[in-house]
């Protein structure tokens, strides 16, 4: 059963019943804006879709008095009811989208230390690589709010002061763009020799930024900016104003499988003009962008859920491809065995969200995705003291104590089924009654606080 099918069976209900549509999502699953993100691309699961089906079998009986409009001038329509042995398509596996629920995941980011943490892990591997002229070559596989790579490039220029930047970063959303950013302004005061490239093209295309569909490529927004002045101040008044050019050109829809996707592929290239001359031989140009990185940083690029195979295929193994001799790919993804896990086993106890993200299991993936480019890389999943590392949330010793704060048990609610990627689905039985937050707080108390596992790896490819 396709979404299209589901929303005409919906609009019919509705001009049978007499109902809008914010009304008709409010009064089957408390969401008024179920149709519209149906329309949008979104998708439900499939105890959404029973609860749908329930409520428009039941509408007579359930609408005397209760919902405002018009009444039912006719029956209404029949219950929605899949064709005989298939399964809809809007499964919990597609329906999920992590990232996108914008208030989680600023309120993880603001209250927990996983960016400095994994920004620490990385410039650890700055040490490592072996720059060749003529620049320093970043990818970053999910800018996010930017906090990560303000941070790595900050540590980037303590040990290269001097040296060209180039840097690349792939970041579908939006609103992440805009907040990435306001964060790199400093980075053109600081460094001046840096070009900085967004896109939003996707992981196997990215590191090029380059596509290959030639509608696409017809498509594709190339914008470049010349960045005048040399003072904060006046970089951030031109980032600013391109705030036009991102919502017009910075949109994503939801494709069939579930996953976001750009609507018009664009590139988005920053540089200060009075350094042009320095960096014009690393200033992209549309169709002819060699990758040849030095470092990728690839945090949390893939939902824990995922297959291996897709993790493997779809993002690890191009991400590896575009490294230059010498370079390195870090990867870092949730690791679980925490308190946060705790918080998610109180409440689902057979739940196991990163039984995929094994980092050994990763890595002999892609070897196999590499086929016989496999041997000019190396794959070092390095021991657990060494691959793990630990962040927390932000409490005040006093917080954690037998009276915890509401607010604070609250972000760690959040923290742990955001980590987890807990689908909003999932929570709604949970939190209709006090033992999610009675759950939270025994595992603070117990612990101290709440804290969460990371688990790194890396791909580097030999030298010359």
């Amino acid at each position: 059963m396709s979404a299209e099918q589901l929303l005409s069976e919906i609009s019919a209900f509705c001009r049978d019943a007499g109902l809008a549509e914010s009304t008709f999502g409010r009064a089957a699953i408390n969401d008024g804006k179920l149709v519209s993100r149906l329309r949008n691309g979104g998708r439900i699961t499939t105890d959404t879709l029973e609860r749908i089906r329930s409520f428009m079998a039941d509408y007579p009986q359930q609408a005397k008095g209760r919902f405002p409009g018009p009444a039912v001038a006719s029956k209404p329509s029949p219950p929605f009811v899949p064709p005989p042995h298939s399964s809809p398509s809007l499964g919990a596996e597609a329906a999920f989208r992590f990232y996108d629920n914008r208030q989680k995941y600023l309120l993880f980011v603001n209250t927990c230390s996983e960016k400095w943490e994994v920004a620490n892990r990385v410039a650890m591997e700055v040490g490592n690589t072996h720059p060749r002229p003529p620049a320093f070559r970043l990818f970053d596989a999910g800018v996010g709010d930017g906090s990560v790579l303000a941070r790595v490039m900050r540590a980037m220029h303590d040990r290269h002061p001097t040296m060209p930047f180039y840097v690349v970063g792939k970041e579908i959303s939006l609103e992440d763009v805009r907040l990435a950013l306001q964060k790199m302004v400093d980075r053109f005061v600081e460094h001046p020799a840096t070009c900085l490239v967004l896109t939003n093209l996707q992981y196997a295309s990215a590191p090029w930024l380059t596509v290959k569909s030639i509608s696409a490529a017809s498509s594709m927004m190339w914008h470049e900016v010349r960045l005048q002045g040399n003072t904060g101040h006046s970089f951030e008044r031109q980032i600013s104003a391109l705030e036009p050019f991102l919502s017009q050109n910075w949109n994503a829809r939801v494709s069939s499988s579930g996953h976001s996707v750009y609507e018009r592929p664009a590139v988005l290239v920053l540089y200060r003009e009075d350094h042009k001359f320095l960096l014009d031989p690393i200033i992209p140009r549309q169709g002819q962008t060699p990758a040849n990185y030095d470092l990728v940083i690839a945090s949390q690029p893939y939902r824990a859920r995922a297959s291996v195979e897709f993790k493997a295929n779809r993002i690890l193994a191009p991400l590896a491809r575009s490294l230059g001799p010498g370079g390195r790919m870090i990867g870092i993804h949730s690791y679980g065995h925490d308190p946060g896990m705790e918080v998610i086993r109180k409440l689902w106890p057979d739940d196991n969200p990163f039984v995929t993200n094994n980092r050994h299991d990763l890595l002999k993936q892609v070897k196999h995705e590499l086929g016989s480019a496999a041997r000019d890389f190396n794959f070092n999943a390095n021991s657990d003291a060494k691959s793990l590392f630990r962040y927390n949330m932000h409490t005040l010793p006093s917080e954690v104590a037998s009276s915890i704060g509401t607010s604070t048990l609250f972000a760690a609610w959040n923290a742990a089924i955001y980590v987890a990627q807990v689908e909003d689905d999932r929570l709604g039985p949970v939190v209709s009654n006090d033992r999610y937050l009675e759950a939270t707080q025994e595992v603070l108390q117990a612990n101290g606080g709440l804290w969460f596992l990371d688990e790194s790896f890396v791909i580097s490819r030999r030298r010359d």
